[in-house]
């Protein structure tokens, strides 16, 4: 009667090295492919005119945090309300407003919406908000001109939606 005594070999450690890298490259393939679904990736149109705009762009919000034009975005509900006031409190002049919201991730959900002036400084519009994260970029007009542009990153989840 022989007794063979079989211990790690040259076939087990295949079998080791090939499992270990298939794990690491399953996980690398599933995290790549979450990352693509559920970004766009895209941020600017054109990254080259963008490069150029950005003095430009950068020196219109200088001048507007000079100015000291605020505004202030609630929600309750299915009400989204806007108000704009200028450095001293008073009701800024503003002809229109408008809403654009953006979820952090994906564009699926993405809306635009056009606030109705209420009185000077206030704004209002009736529209559903889904729970969760938002970006919401806010643009004032007086004639035609940016008077105050905005970005403004919310949870909605205690809203009472």
């Amino acid at each position: 009667m022989s007794t063979r005594i079989q211990g790690f070999t040259g076939r087990h450690m295949l079998l080791t090295t090939c499992a270990f890298f298939g794990v690491i490259i399953a996980v690398n393939f599933t995290m790549a492919w979450y990352a693509s679904s559920s970004w766009s990736g895209l941020v600017v149109e054109n990254t080259y005119v963008a490069s150029q705009q950005f003095n430009e762009k950068a020196a219109a919000m200088k001048a507007m945090a000079a100015s000291g034009i605020a505004g202030e975005l609630s929600l309750k509900r299915d009400e989204i309300h806007y108000d704009i006031r200028n450095r001293d409190g008073s009701p800024a002049d503003v002809d229109d407003v408008v809403a654009n919201f953006k979820r952090p991730v994906g564009d699926h959900e993405d809306f635009h919406v056009v606030l109705t002036k209420l009185s000077e400084g206030r704004f209002e519009a009736n529209h559903a908000v889904a729970t969760g994260d938002w970006i919401v970029e806010v643009t004032s007009r007086r004639g035609g001109e940016i008077v105050m542009h905005e970005a403004v990153r919310i949870d909605t989840a205690g809203f009472g939606q």
